[in-house]
């Protein structure tokens, strides 16, 4: 910035009180106007009755125009930061709620597929609990039948243990009463 030279031609005009007019066309800032009615260094040169060089004014004026640019310049490129940070937090928040939904989703479906999976367990256990006491019942039904069988099996025997007894004691008694 500045170092190309500008091809537009300023004019200026000093009044009776060293203030600077703009004559063709440029605006300067109160600073720029103040820094030019300062006393000039001692380097400076002077024309007749405190007239300031046009070269020197010309030169300051370019400067002043340059720090002026380079501040806008500044102030457009914190602008465009700024934006570009607030695009950026705002696509990072986007890219953020789309993570998180994704996230709800897979969190949502992994639930579904676990009480599905629960609920298959759970009848399958009830499925084997109704077995399982088809089972009991089956085996007291066989328990109940068995106990009856050996009932009888033992009313039986005992029926014979005593028949058998009783002819034993018989036939005893018949030798017995033969041989005495």
């Amino acid at each position: 910035m500045g170092g190309g030279g500008s091809t537009r031609r300023v004019t200026f005009e000093a009044d009776e009180n060293e203030n600077i007019t703009v004559v063709k066309g440029v605006r300067l800032s109160d600073s720029v106007i103040d820094r030019m009615k300062e006393p000039s260094s001692p380097g400076r040169q002077h024309r007749g009755s405190g007239a300031v060089n046009d070269e020197e004014l010309k030169k300051r004026i370019a400067e002043e125009l340059a720090l002026e640019r380079a501040k806008r310049d500044s102030e457009a490129q914190k602008r465009r930061l700024k934006q570009e940070q607030m695009y950026v937090r705002d696509e990072f928040g986007k890219l953020l709620e789309r993570e998180r939904i994704s996230s709800n989703e897979h969190l949502t479906r992994a639930i579904l597929r676990e009480r599905a999976a629960t609920e298959e367990e759970r009848q399958k256990a009830q499925r084997f609990a109704r077995q399982l006491e088809e089972k009991d019942r089956e085996l007291k039904k066989h328990d109940a039948y068995y106990k009856e069988q050996l009932a009888r099996l033992e009313e039986r025997s005992a029926q014979f243990y005593k028949v058998t007894t009783e002819q034993y004691q018989k036939a005893a008694d018949e030798v017995s009463a033969r041989f005495k």
